[in-house]
């Protein structure tokens, strides 16, 4: 990772959650809390805040980490978009992290596991893992709980994220915790992600559609 040992910020704004993590001086600050529709007004002021405890400015950065997908779609752009806003005006490293490789990355080393989070309509966010080898088995993907398959040839060994706790689940065992910026933070530091400038920072779409039509809404609703 990019930095000279200078201070580092992760932003994930994947799900409903804000996460923000800043590492500076060996000690990490987080901010990790379920804000809902309110991340475009407290990202700001809460990385202010822990650049104001950490004595610290935007230009003293080394390098900015964020969660590029797959993943909310607002969330995501709004995340980015902060980000490319803080590396720009001072040539700041940018890495993206995909959000299903971060939740991986929270299972003990396997090599078969399943990351799966919520993408809202009746469908999930999930791709396979080897993690002892670092390997994606699989594309990211965006489809029905119930139609996930393991990868051929592969015994899943464990599953990873909040898809974990919905009614319609992976059919495989799995635990619901999700990643914060922490985690992100310790990802970026392996150095398996490429560092980029903010104009080529890209996000991770998996799906076109990005809401139901008030016909559909009402269809879920009626179902039993």
């Amino acid at each position: 990772m990019p930095t000279d040992n200078r201070p580092t910020l992760a932003i994930d704004t994947s799900t409903s959650f804000l996460s923000i993590a800043l590492e500076h001086q060996g000690e990490i600050r987080l901010f990790h809390e379920n804000v809902g529709t309110k991340q475009s007004e407290q990202i700001l002021p809460q990385i202010e805040r822990l650049f104001k405890e950490a004595g610290i400015t935007a230009a003293d950065l080394g390098c900015i980490v964020y969660a590029q997908g797959p993943g909310a779609f607002t969330g995501l752009r709004i995340g980015a978009a902060v980000a490319q806003g803080l590396a720009t005006p001072f040539d700041t490293p940018m890495i993206g992290i995909p959000c299903l490789d971060a939740a991986a990355s929270l299972l003990p080393p396997s090599s078969c596991v399943l990351a799966a989070t919520d993408a809202r309509m009746g469908e999930v966010f999930y791709a396979w893992f080897d993690t002892q080898n670092h390997v994606r088995l699989s594309d990211y993907t965006v489809g029905k709980a119930a139609a996930i398959t393991a990868p051929e040839g592969k015994t899943p060994t464990g599953g990873i994220g909040n898809a974990f706790a919905l009614a319609d689940k992976p059919p495989f065992d799995g635990q619901a915790d999700m990643p914060t910026a922490a985690d992100y933070l310790k990802l970026a530091r392996s150095g398996r992600y490429v560092a980029t400038d903010a104009a080529h920072a890209e996000l991770i779409y998996v799906r076109n559609k990005i809401a139901l039509t008030a016909q559909e809404q009402a269809q879920q609703k009626a179902k039993p």
